[in-house]
């Protein structure tokens, strides 16, 4: 079950990573989700 979940864990982070070119596509990816949890719990 482990394993399963962290070959999982694994290419979520891969897809993730190929879908941004550059690190800083990467930031604001990142950056965006912050932002949009901050939404989320504010209002």
């Amino acid at each position: 079950m482990r394993n399963m979940l962290a070959v999982t864990v694994l290419g979520c982070a891969l897809l993730a990573l190929c879908a941004c070119n550059t690190v800083k596509g990467l930031g604001r990816d990142i950056q965006s989700v912050g932002e949009a949890g901050d939404r989320a719990t504010f209002n």
